[in-house]
């Protein structure tokens, strides 16, 4: 490292976070040299992120799923705390992933490194005792929803809301016709696309459900299937459930999705920050997930929020299906399908509303506006950011 830069540790488990991280590590050296490491995926490591793991290592979900994982989990925690120790970083990054992060930053504290959490914990919908850690311990909470900074200033976390990083990405590269003949799709059938999740235990609960829905659909509607892979999921994994679908007209994609969504009439999507995608490209929807059943009853108990998927929570009313748990199955997911397919009015007036709730996630430049809080926040030169 040269005597000029900075070093700087950065943490995300799952494919939103590597994809914001990536922007920020992106980003901020603009401001001064940093020097990145810590743990991420795909886009991270090519934004210049030195990886002590990849996220797929603790993109872990669930209360017995993480349980069955911690061994594994414990381990990379201590190789990281190690790199902290022999980096000393100036500062820390942490994104999402309170699991891991939370304890992470606790660590840090301890260490006397400013943290700034990116994407907050979602302590209004559950585990409200998540408060008093990020009191604790985060110098600057920076939040992307735009309910969340009056609700953790309320519980006295220095939280500033900064918009979402996805206004400026969620956007296609190419034109449906462009899209469609790259893959050798027939634009005259009706395509829905399929997002498993961003997590291997994800695409293992959701996939084989969704490819059995499919072939459900296939008996009732000539539908062609794109199936969106993320960077995080292992690619074996995916290839070995397809081989059980091969009757199902399907086309694998590696990490497209804006090309995908925006090409598609509908689609099927695991909840999380794909819905939120899916919203500003105003796809619509049918939104899907499914967990151990143990994590599902303790999760009831401790769920406190009337909606499940991001646009809906938005929304502040059921704009887009949820079929949840024991409510996703394939017959149910091909009947919600079958129903928008056959409904184009519906699709439109869902889009239209779409449309609306959209403004609700800020103006462009999210990312900027997070790198000149974060230099604010651990005291590097903000002003060469520029404001948008």
């Amino acid at each position: 490292m040269s005597q000029a830069s900075t070093s700087a540790l950065i943490v995300a488990g799952e494919a939103s976070g590597d994809r914001y991280g990536a922007a920020l590590a992106a980003t901020l050296p603009r401001l001064a040299p940093v020097e990145w490491f810590g743990i991420g995926g795909d886009a991270m490591q090519a934004a210049g992120v030195a990886l002590t793991e990849h996220a797929r290592e603790i993109a872990v979900l669930g209360i017995v799923e993480v349980a069955r994982h911690l061994p594994r989990i414990r381990r990379i925690f201590r190789r990281l705390l190690a790199e902290v120790d022999r980096r000393r970083p100036r500062f820390a990054v942490l994104i999402d992933s309170p699991d891991f992060n939370l304890r992470l930053a606790r660590q840090l504290h301890r260490r006397r490194i400013p943290i700034v959490y990116f994407v907050a914990p979602q302590v209004w919908a559950w585990r409200p005792g998540r408060l008093k850690l990020l009191r604790r311990y985060v110098t600057k909470l920076l939040c992307i929803f735009p309910f969340e900074e009056e609700f953790f200033r309320g519980h006295g976390v220095n939280a500033d809301f900064v918009g979402h990083p996805l206004v400026d990405a969620a956007r296609p590269s190419l034109t449906r016709k462009e899209f469609f003949a790259r893959h050798h799709l027939d634009p005259g059938r009706p395509t829905v696309c399929l997002l498993p999740g961003s997590r291997n235990q994800e695409v293992r609960r959701h996939l084989p459900q969704l490819l059995e829905a499919a072939r459900l659909l296939c008996r009732q509607h000539p539908v062609q299937f794109t199936l969106v892979r993320a960077s995080t999921v292992a690619p074996p994994l995916v290839e070995d459930l397809l081989r059980r679908a091969s009757d199902v007209p399907l086309t694998l994609l590696d990490d497209t999705t804006y090309n995908a969504l925006a090409g598609s009439d509908l689609a099927v999507i695991s909840s999380g920050t794909a819905t939120v995608e899916a919203l500003l490209l105003e796809t619509p929807m049918v939104v899907v997930y499914r967990v151990a059943t143990p994590s599902w009853w303790v999760g009831k108990l401790l769920v406190r929020t009337p909606y499940y998927s991001m646009v809906n929570l938005l929304a502040e009313r059921p704009l887009v299906p949820e079929l949840i748990q024991s409510d996703f199955t394939p017959a149910r997911v091909a009947s919600e399908v079958a129903r928008l397919l056959n409904d184009p009015a519906a699709r439109r007036r869902i889009q239209q509303e779409m449309a609306e709730v959209k403004k609700k996630l800020g103006p462009p430049g999210a990312i900027e506006r997070a790198c000149r809080a974060l230099a604010a926040a651990v005291g590097l030169a903000a002003e060469t950011v520029p404001a948008r």
